[in-house]
């Protein structure tokens, strides 16, 4: 996957909530695999998020259970221990920490109009969802991010509000605790550093934005700066504070990437979600989906065999789309739109070709589960790193913030 400005840091996660779908499959899960080798990538299961909407209804053994699962799909779809850290969200503390401290600063406003907020609302109307955890899951979602100093997040087009919100607290943050003591003089110092030529280029650069608001000036600065190896990481953070006017930057705005995702419709035809009951789960029975599939509704002009339809208005073409080749897509297009096929005909190859996907990702998933012990390294070492990198954000952050002293 080329993702412009690379190689970067990506951060993803997955909350625990049951088992995995196929839309979590190609929409989440195929894109990590393939950012993996181009990027440093941490991905995590996220428990903490789990309970903002099923608090009530988790049990130690069910989450245990649930993240355990989660973890062995990754490594069966292609999530490569060496290549991606993996980790689990409540394994490492700092993020509740960070959570904390962010929380503090966060007006209600900026969370009470995450389009989420009310469309979680309006749709599991049987959730108790008027908890501060609720509200405030949004902020536990920045922490995640800036934790690792994220610069790329894929998200789904519905998820860009929270990267932008994320922008907007870590630019709160930085501007509340990130005017450190002679920090002018202190840029001043780190641009001489870069030596004349790029000291230069640099003030060119800020110029640009600062007295013309080129915003292209801001993302070429910021890649320049990126690409000087000689320049501490405190002295890169200052001077991209330097840019913008806002001091120092501790915590480093992200930017969302939309990951081009194949749309997986549920077989009601919505998008498939564990809480609209229409989802195929990527380890599921035979016998389910073969039921499943062949009851998806279909283009409603089409009430007799031979009445022509329109594959567009079909959910089940969207999974064509995803799993059946090209010449297999031409004949389920023209036999559809000159009702030369009915819709059974088209379903039967579809059902063959995720059932064949199924009995390969569950061959790949019964060695992890057998061998429980390398799941469990997995795990551990990946919170081991993921920690470290935590530790060391919160030790700075904790500076600024003014509870670290007494550490």
């Amino acid at each position: 996957m080329n993702i412009p400005g690379q190689p970067s840091r990506v951060l993803s996660g997955m909350r625990p909530t049951g088992p995995l779908h196929l839309g979590h499959y190609h929409g989440v899960i195929k894109p990590w695999v393939e950012m993996q080798h181009v990027h440093e990538c941490f991905y995590f299961v996220a428990d903490w998020h789990a309970l903002t909407t099923e608090f009530d209804s988790v049990s130690e053994a069910t989450m245990k259970e649930n993240v355990l699962n989660m973890i062995v799909d990754w490594l069966a779809s292609g999530v490569d221990p060496e290549l991606a850290t993996i980790f689990i969200q409540s394994r490492v503390p700092e993020h509740a920490e960070l959570y904390l401290l962010l929380s503090m600063i966060s007006p209600l406003g900026w969370l009470e109009r995450v389009p989420s907020f009310k469309d979680q609302q309006e749709k599991l109307k049987n959730k108790d969802l008027s908890t501060h955890g609720f509200l405030g899951y949004p902020v536990l979602q920045s922490a995640d991010i800036l934790m690792y100093r994220a610069s790329l997040v894929p998200v789904g087009q519905d998820q860009i509000p929270h990267v932008e919100l994320t922008r907007e607290i870590a630019r709160r943050f930085n501007s509340v605790f990130g005017k450190e003591e002679g920090f002018e003089q202190k840029a001043e110092n780190a641009i001489r550093k870069m030596g004349k030529k790029n000291g230069a280029q640099y003030r060119r650069l800020r110029t640009a934005y600062t007295e013309r608001g080129d915003p292209n000036a801001l993302r070429d600065a910021k890649s320049f700066l990126n690409s000087i190896p000689n320049l501490s990481r405190g002295d890169r953070e200052r001077l991209q504070g330097h840019l913008e006017g806002s001091g120092r930057q501790i915590l480093v705005e992200p930017n969302h990437y939309v990951t081009e995702a194949s749309k997986v419709p549920g077989v009601d035809g919505q998008k498939m979600s564990k809480s609209y009951g229409n989802a195929i789960y990527l380890r599921d029975e035979p016998n389910r989906i073969d039921k499943l599939i062949r009851s998806m509704p279909t283009d409603p002009a089409r009430v007799r065999r031979n009445d022509p339809g329109d594959p567009g208005k079909c959910p089940v073409w969207d999974l064509h789309k995803v799993y059946s080749a090209e010449d297999e897509k031409k004949w389920v297009s023209e036999g559809c739109k000159s009702a030369s096929i009915g819709c059974l005909d088209c379903k039967k190859p579809l059902i063959g070709h995720i059932l064949d996907e199924q009995e390969q990702h569950m061959e790949r998933a019964r060695a992890y589960i057998e061998d429980r012990s390398y799941l469990n390294k997995v795990i551990a070492d990946g919170c081991e790193r993921a920690g470290a990198v935590a530790e060391e954000t919160m030790s700075e952050v904790r500076r600024y913030v003014g509870t670290g002293g007494y550490r």
